[in-house]
């Protein structure tokens, strides 16, 4: 990438959040995880491998509908080869959800199985859902639970005022706070989380960030950002282009110059809200890259 920017922002209230995660563990059976589609990866926090052994493990890969749905199936392999149950969801539309108790239940089998020989019944899969800022993880949770939602009282061992939602006889959820970890293991993952909104856009040189965004995605998806902007111009370099961008959305200064910031603003609403079709901006390779570096 032509941009030397570094981002990393880990705010206080999460080394608290990780402490409190690790207290909550002992208490669950499976991990659900709320990645977003189009960065799975980037949107992992691989504190939750560690945190996690010997828990059953379940991955939402949410807002499957701005993703490259051909992309979305070669994650949902890529992590089941890794023994981790996957769905695509997506939690504004409730789309995917239909199949989440079913595979509540194939992570928990044995924990099931267990009980079934305990002589316990129908106890409840108690899963904690974790997830990064920005993921939908919140999302999720208050459209599968409903509003009709009942709180169970605390168990035992948890945190005075701590709630488990209880979503029926099978199932109750604990809430996390959405964390990040300290430092991200490589720059494209802070500025994959960067392009999705999981970083403040206001700690960001958005400049920068949009011609880093606009080079990613000359190699994965050459022509949609011209499409979207009805841009004919060939081979223009990303600075270029951000600047026909910033014409095309009429964003220009008192100088009849480019407002590049304003037009960098755009076109990360742009993204965010699926105007370039589906976008998946990591692949299951980049997860050996990654193991590389």
């Amino acid at each position: 990438m032509g941009s030397e920017q570094i981002i990393n922002w880990y705010p206080g209230h999460m080394t608290k959040a990780v402490r409190q995660m690790k207290e909550d563990i002992k208490l669950i059976d499976l991990i659900i995880e709320v990645l977003d589609a189009r960065i799975p990866l980037s949107s992992r926090n691989p504190d939750i491998d560690e945190l996690g052994k010997n828990r059953s493990r379940l991955v939402l890969l949410n807002k499957a509908d701005l993703a490259d749905e051909q992309i979305n199936k070669e994650w949902i392999s890529y992590f089941e080869d890794k023994g981790i149950f996957c769905l695509e969801i997506n939690s504004k539309n409730k789309s995917g959800f239909a199949k989440i108790q079913e595979k509540v239940k194939e992570a928990c089998k044995e924990k099931i199985e267990r009980d079934k020989k305990r002589g316990i019944i129908n106890r409840p899969v108690r899963a904690m859902v974790v997830g990064i800022p920005n993921v939908g993880k919140s999302t999720f949770i208050n459209s599968y639970s409903g509003k009709a939602a009942a709180k169970t009282g605390n168990k035992p061992g948890v945190t005075k005022g701590k709630q488990w939602i209880k979503l029926n006889k099978q199932l109750e959820l604990l809430d996390t706070p959405g964390i990040l970890w300290p430092k991200f293991e490589d720059k494209q993952t802070g500025l994959n989380l960067a392009y999705i909104g999981s970083i403040n856009d206001e700690i960001l040189v958005m400049e920068e960030l949009a011609c880093n965004f606009i080079e990613q995605m000359l190699n994965y998806y050459p022509d949609r950002i011209k499409k979207a902007y009805n841009i004919e111009d060939e081979c223009l370099k990303a600075h270029e282009l951000l600047e026909k961008i910033a014409v095309k959305r009429g964003c220009i200064l008192k100088a009849s110059q480019p407002d590049i910031s304003k037009a960098s603003r755009l076109l990360f609403d742009d993204f965010r809200s699926g105007k370039f079709g589906r976008i998946s901006l990591e692949r299951p390779q980049s997860s050996e890259r990654k193991k590389d570096d």
